[in-house]
């Protein structure tokens, strides 16, 4: 009757074991450690960048307690631990001299961070500690100012193109098309010409609000967003911010970043474990944007080049192999307009090229001026940390419709590829500055860890005395599915490399309270059946199967809410919010088939058993 099948068995047996292994990594901290990026995002970072590293430590007399490559995307992160935070200093600044020759133009970001120490056998089996959020592991919040109105000026600027765009194909004539502040303004020679490209633009352009007027002897045109168009823009370029930080901070390799809109023009950011403030702002300060201009070789511009002038109108760039361009200064299309960037090959020559696609309206704009200028050279210009490079130079050869952009030249296939993960970076679609910083040192986080592992350690101690007081040998069986729960928890929240927060612990402690409360009414429901006058065997087999109903519908109710916190809630709520719905699971298992266990493992095998340790059994009086 109380015999579970081997089987059984072995599943409980397998659950420790598992518990144990993926519990066993956050027992062991952490260690100061060196990380090593690409400062470009042409840069490559890979597994001979870490033989190159600890060559450079090794001429210096320092060695590594450990060390890592990882991919993070199309990323790779080096990591290098150390015994002491003097060793990390030290092999900080001995691998930033060496990896970057030019301080001024660093290809290489070398920062300070922390390491898990859990030795190498755990991480070969895939046993990772949990992430710590801020609160416990320290490290830097930024909040980020979003200048909408640079986003706005963008738009403007894009919008010009276009509207000069429609006027050449409806084969309107206009004097000029700029940007006029914050608006679209436009002059004809006649009001003719004015009122047909009122007519044309309001059609093609139905976000846009016209007026006309007169200025001597010119029509002119203003065009301004609506104000439903202004929050659009507006609201995409926030969500288009924060996207390309993800993308950004992810490809570095920061552990569970942090990105979050707040208010309407604010973006907050959080790296737990960042130790260096200079190096968290590099990050930040590294988000590309990307734009497209035509570039000049007329020979006037050649001659001005080789004489060191640049005309009006112009500006001056210089390629990776840095040859210097004069380019256009109207941006034809920006990062906006790319969806994707992939490496590939020619299909008749097999050259290594870049394969762009573009929206729609990219593709649009890029049709037309690819049609008006064959023949002529277009650049596409990466800025990185307010510095433009000239990414490549294609000839034009023929129209490009379709916004499938191949990309060929001189370039290997490596170059493809970094090329096109230069592209794919994203760029920012308003500009950002950072109007407050905070850094959690690494002690308070310490400090919270202590104090909430104190905690959830002396509400654990009071509910297991008096848990074995009032039920002694079933209530060492229900601390055991305690100790057993709260294994299959930290051991469930490491696999998923979720991230622990104060709030969390929070949960934890709860958790411990809503388990002990399904052990109580197993205890109690075999209590029950004994003064029932029931067998001991009967009574434990009774007791576990009668008290199952009521303990799921309990800890349904609660998984409910939790999921519900976990669907609509943000920051710490949702962390309270995934630690409590896996401790609701993880202590149906335990109390249910892992208290079970132990009774049936103890008493199953006794064929004449009289009486079973589950405390006083009061029986009802008589009349």
């Amino acid at each position: 009757m109380n015999r579970y099948p081997i089987w059984k068995y072995l599943i409980v047996l397998a659950a420790v074991v598992i518990g144990v292994l993926y519990t066993l990594p956050n027992l062991y901290g952490e260690s100061p450690a060196v990380q090593i990026a690409g400062a470009k995002t042409s840069v490559r970072v890979d597994q001979g960048t870490l033989d190159k590293a600890n060559e450079i430590l090794a001429q210096a007399n320092i060695t590594p307690t450990a060390g890592s490559f990882e991919m993070n995307g199309p990323v790779g992160t080096v990591r290098l631990r150390f015994e002491t935070t003097d060793v990390q200093l030290k092999a900080k600044d001995t691998l930033e001299s060496a990896l970057n020759t030019d301080p001024k133009n660093p290809d290489y970001t070398v920062a300070l961070n922390l390491m898990s120490a859990s030795p190498n056998w755990l991480t070969a089996l895939g046993a990772h500690p949990m992430y710590l959020g801020l609160d416990l592991r320290g490290g830097v919040h930024f909040l980020l100012q979003v200048d909408l109105q640079g986003a706005l000026t963008s738009r403007y600027d894009s919008m010009a193109g276009e509207a000069r765009t429609a006027l050449r194909d409806a084969k309107i004539k206009y004097e000029d098309v700029e940007r006029n502040q914050q608006s679209v303004h436009a002059s004809f020679a006649s009001q003719d010409a004015r009122d047909a490209a009122a007519d044309t633009l309001r059609r093609t352009m139905p976000e846009m609000e016209f007026s006309t007027g007169r200025s001597d002897n010119t029509w002119t045109l203003d065009g301004k967003l609506s104000a439903t168009s202004i929050t659009q823009v507006q609201n995409s370029a926030l969500k288009q911010n924060i996207q390309t930080l993800h993308n950004r901070i992810n490809e570095l390799g920061v552990a569970e970043p942090v990105i979050q809109q707040q208010g309407g023009d604010r973006i907050v950011v959080q790296l737990p474990g960042v130790q260096d403030v200079a190096k968290a702002k590099e990050i930040l300060g590294r988000t590309a944007t990307l734009e497209i201009h035509m570039v000049d070789d007329s020979p006037s511009a050649t001659a001005a080049l080789a004489s060191g002038r640049v005309p009006f109108g112009l500006v001056k760039y210089t390629d990776r192999d840095g040859r210097p361009l004069l380019l256009r200064r109207q941006v034809i299309l920006t990062g906006e307009n790319l969806q994707d960037a992939q490496p590939g090959r020619d299909q008749q020559t097999q050259e290594p090229t870049v394969n762009l696609t573009l929206d729609s309206k990219g593709a649009r704009i890029f049709r037309d001026v690819t049609r008006d200028n064959i023949g002529k050279r277009m650049a596409i210009v990466l800025f990185e940390n307010g510095k433009g490079e000239v990414v490549t130079a294609p000839v034009i050869r023929s129209e490009i419709p379709g916004g499938q952009v191949q990309i060929s030249g001189s370039m290997t296939a490596q170059e493809a590829a970094d090329v096109s993960l230069l592209l794919r970076a994203g760029s920012l679609a308003a500009p950002m500055h950072i109007i407050e910083e905070r850094t959690i040192g690494p002690s308070l986080g310490a400090a919270n860890i202590k104090q909430g592992f104190d905690s959830t350690l002396y509400g654990f101690t009071a509910i297991a005395i008096f848990i074995i007081l009032y039920y002694h040998l079933f209530g060492m069986f229900s601390t055991l599915g305690l100790s057993f729960n709260v294994l299959l928890l930290l051991a469930v929240l490491s696999m998923l490399q979720a991230t622990l927060t104060l709030p969390g612990i929070a949960a934890i402690a709860l958790t411990l309270g809503m388990a002990i409360d399904a052990n109580v009414l197993i205890n109690e429901r075999i209590r029950e059946e004994l003064r029932l006058g029931l067998p001991p065997q009967q009574a434990i087999h009774l007791g576990f199967d009668r008290a199952w109903a009521t303990i799921f519908d309990s800890n349904l109710t609660s998984l409910i809410v939790g999921v519900a916190l976990l669907t609509f809630g943000t920051g710490p709520v949702r962390g309270f919010a995934v630690v409590h719905c896996i401790g609701i699971l993880t202590s149906m298992f335990s109390s249910v088939v892992g208290v079970r266990a132990l009774a049936n493992l103890y008493y199953g095998r006794k064929r004449k058993l009289k009486a079973i340790s589950i405390g006083q059994i009061w029986k009802p009086k008589q009349d």
